[in-house]
Order: structure tokens, then sequence, then C-alpha cells
């Protein structure tokens, strides 16, 4: 059994029809799927294990006023149970890493709860610096 890392862009939708329910949070929304995957600052990478999605990453590169270069914002990563601790994680990081490197980020970077071990676990092995502490606001902008 083999695994491929695959960058998707806007051709590769028929991809995201066949994903281990385990992968995403929700149901993929087709129509979001295509205006994601048409902005050329949204990046998703998928693990495909025998043409079913078993893992992904999801960073955006954004620019700032005051900032010379790009920065890569990590958004979520997620990999079926059933692939777990197979080095998946580490490879999608690595990928978008890559992304990142050929768009001239900066750096990257990703929020994650410290009681959350998998993500510590595979943060720290792809990271060259210690974890921060930093605190982290959400804010409902939808109204009821």
């Amino acid at each position: 059994m083999t695994i491929t890392i695959e960058i998707l862009n806007r051709d590769d939708l028929d991809i995201l029809k066949n994903i281990d329910p385990d992968v995403f949070d929700d149901a993929i929304d087709l129509l979001r799927a295509i205006e994601f995957l048409a902005d050329p600052r949204h990046h998703l990478v998928v693990a495909i294990d025998n043409n079913l999605v078993i893992g992904f990453v999801s960073a955006v590169h954004y620019v700032h006023p005051d900032k010379p270069v790009p920065e890569l914002w990590i958004n979520e990563i997620g990999v079926a149970a059933t692939h777990h601790r197979q080095g998946i994680g580490k490879r999608l990081m690595n990928a978008v890493f890559e992304i990142g490197w050929e768009l001239g980020c900066a750096g990257a970077w990703v929020l994650t709860d410290r009681d959350n071990t998998a993500a510590m676990s595979l943060y720290t092995s792809v990271s060259n610096s210690a974890p921060t502490d930093h605190v982290m606001f959400s804010f409902d902008l939808i109204s009821n």
C-alpha cells in the first residue's frame, strides 16, 4: 500500500469526493471547496491511500503591510485514525512547508491546545523551536 501526498488545485475537486469520514470535521461543502481551491492563497495538501483521502493539511499564505515577506498560517491538519502513527502528518506538514518555501514565506505557524497530545507531538517533531504560551480569543461574528 503506497500513500501519496498531493497538493490540490482547482482541477482536483473530484479527489475530495472520496474521503475517509474521520479526516475532516464535517462533510465537504462543494461550493466552499470550489471557492477554497480557486483562491491562490489557500493551500490544501492531502494524503491518499488507494484513492481514499486519509489525511489533509490546509494553510493560507498572507502578506501584511508592515512585513517584508509573506507568512504561512497552518489552519488545520487531520489524519484518519486508521492511519495514525505512520508519519503521514509529518509528510503533510513537510509538503505544506515546501509550498511556503516556494512562495518565499518567512515562516509558518499553527495554534493548538496544549492538551492535544497528538498535535503537540507532531508539531514538536517538525519544529525547530519550542512552543510558546499564547492566548487565543475567538469572536462569534454570526448574530442570531
